[in-house]
């Protein structure tokens, strides 16, 4: 190796090194946000799936109810429940 390609290298090394940075933070930068995103959006989706079951397991409740009680008639029972407006 010529004596000169040492200082040469020497200085290459921190150039290469801080052009690498320069493009290695915001590609990380935009893969963090892409991550926060995605995070925000399956919490939402969670939301939204707790609030469908909340709903869901009140209308097995309701039906349970219906299936178990003897001490009203059937019809009367689905009549009344027909009046109700909706759990949304």
């Amino acid at each position: 190796m010529s004596p000169v390609m040492i200082p040469i290298l020497a200085l290459m090394i921190p150039i290469v090194a801080i052009v690498a940075g320069a493009v290695f933070k915001p590609w990380l930068a935009h893969k963090e946000r892409q991550l926060e995103l995605q995070s925000n959006m399956a919490a939402e989706k969670a939301a939204q799936y707790a609030a469908q079951t909340e709903r869901l397991e009140q209308r097995v409740r309701v039906l349970e109810r219906i299936v178990t009680d003897k001490g009203l008639p059937l019809a009367d029972e689905i009549e009344r429940l027909r009046d109700t407006p909706p759990l949304n």
